[in-house]
């Protein structure tokens, strides 16, 4: 381990209590509070907000015929401004017809394969993360409210034990930086509390939009665990864990991060 991961280490160690300590809801910020006031000025400006080109790309896409049924998504669904406003707050949620937790790139994929006939889109696609951030974006402002009730509790249940188990070679969990140690600093960078309500977002240091199984990807990379496939049901009960912990804050995306 180098001497940058090893001081990394010592820090959230160091700062974690016996116990997790949750974040009670008066105190729960959206990652954008952790933002300097120039990228929360640049989230916020729709014509700046680089995220904005996949909305556009999406919105496009939701017009388009494809697969065997030469169907759109507004075929079915028409308006997306109106059909489409709070989906995204909803989501992950357990499929009715399937009984399966979908994620809203699963929810979509299952609607172009038994619906138009068409190909799922390959997870962080241009494809993919277009839509993804167009349906979202039509909840832009309304609250994250998932269900976690009947079969969804086995998903979340296991979510909240993936969120607490410590990981790779720094032996840290995902509450050891995002409930212990948020609001401190970590070198140059301000911990956040770790919420997924921006995504697809534009972060700086990828120079594109990405999902939230990639960030996820992202801090096992930096806390030297192993890396699932995108899709995997590991991901799926942690991003519903997560959406559930961030209940109440209003969707952002296209989000802008650091």
């Amino acid at each position: 381990m180098s001497r940058a991961a090893l001081a990394i280490a010592v820090f959230f160690l160091a700062a974690a209590p016996a116990q997790e300590r949750a974040i009670p809801l008066d105190q729960l910020k959206s990652g954008s509070a952790f933002l300097g006031q120039d990228l929360r000025s640049l989230q916020n400006d729709e014509f700046a907000n680089p995220g904005m080109l996949w909305v556009e790309r999406g919105e496009k896409l939701w017009r388009e015929s494809a697969g065997k049924k030469s169907q759109s998504c507004e075929s079915c669904h028409q308006d997306a401004r109106s059909s489409m406003r709070a989906v995204a707050a909803r989501y992950p949620r357990i499929d009715p017809a399937s009984g399966k937790l979908l994620n809203l790139e699963g929810r979509i994929n299952a609607c172009r394969a038994q619906h138009m006939g068409a190909e799922p889109f390959r997870y962080e696609s241009e494809e993919m993360l277009a839509i993804t951030a167009y349906v979202a974006r039509q909840s832009r402002g309304l609250p994250m409210s998932v269900a976690i009730d009947g079969p969804a509790r086995a998903h979340f249940d296991a979510g909240r034990a993936a969120y607490r188990v410590r990981r790779g070679q720094m032996n840290l969990s995902c509450s050891h930086c995002h409930d212990a140690s948020w609001g401190k600093r970590l070198l140059s960078e301000t911990i956040s509390q770790g919420h997924p309500n921006a995504y697809p977002a534009y972060r700086m240091e990828w120079q594109t939009l990405g999902s939230v199984e990639r960030r996820l990807r992202a801090c096992l990379s930096g806390i030297r665990a192993e890396m699932l496939p995108y899709g995997s049901p590991e991901y799926l009960d942690l991003e519903l864990y997560l959406a559930w912990r961030a209940q109440g804050l209003p969707i952002e995306t296209p989000g802008v991060r650091r």
